[in-house]
Order: C-alpha cells, then sequence, then structure tokens
C-alpha cells in the first residue's frame, strides 16, 4: 500500500513478487509528478521484485527530471541491493 503525506510515500506490506505489480504504476506517477522520498519504514517482507520496483520509479523519477529518496530500508532489501550490485543505482538514504 502507498500513502501519500506531503512529498513522502510511505510504502507498507510486503514487496514481494505477489505484491508489487499493483504497486508499480501508482509509484511510478507519484513519483514523476514531484520530487519524492519513498519511506519504506512499515514495508516488509521483501524480496528481489522490492528491487525491480524501487528501480523502476528511480527511472521514473529520472525521466520526468525528478529527485527521489529512500529512506528507511528494511535489512533485507538493503543486503538483495548489495548482492545484485545496484546499491549505488539506487537513491538509498543512509
Amino acid at each position: 500500500m502507498i500513502r501519500l503525506e506531503g512529498q513522502r510515500l510511505l510504502v507498507s506490506g510486503p514487496l514481494t513478487i505477489s505484491t508489487v505489480a499493483t504497486l508499480k504504476g501508482e509509484g511510478a506517477a507519484l513519483v514523476a509528478e514531484a520530487d519524492r522520498v519513498v519511506d519504506l519504514s512499515a514495508a516488509g517482507p521483501v524480496d528481489s521484485a522490492a528491487l525491480a520496483l524501487l528501480l523502476s520509479w528511480t527511472r521514473a523519477a529520472n525521466g520526468a527530471g525528478r529527485k527521489l529518496s529512500i529512506v528507511a530500508a528494511p535489512p533485507a532489501l538493503l543486503s538483495l541491493a548489495a548482492l545484485y550490485d545496484v546499491d549505488a543505482i539506487l537513491p538509498l538514504a543512509h
């Protein structure tokens, strides 16, 4: 689920292969319309589909000339990003 609070996108619930398809379009539209902070503090569990989702949102934001930052990424997501060597591509705030 995505909830917009100001410039912050609060993402909650699982980010897995069975859930990300429903979030992709809505999130892409939101990150393309303004600079956004994606807050993952209420997200989990995650799998590699979460990386695909965040990469697609990053492309959408970049394509629209918007800034995107991802905060409070779960440790499992950070591990996957490092494993797949996309941690430098994702705008992860540390």
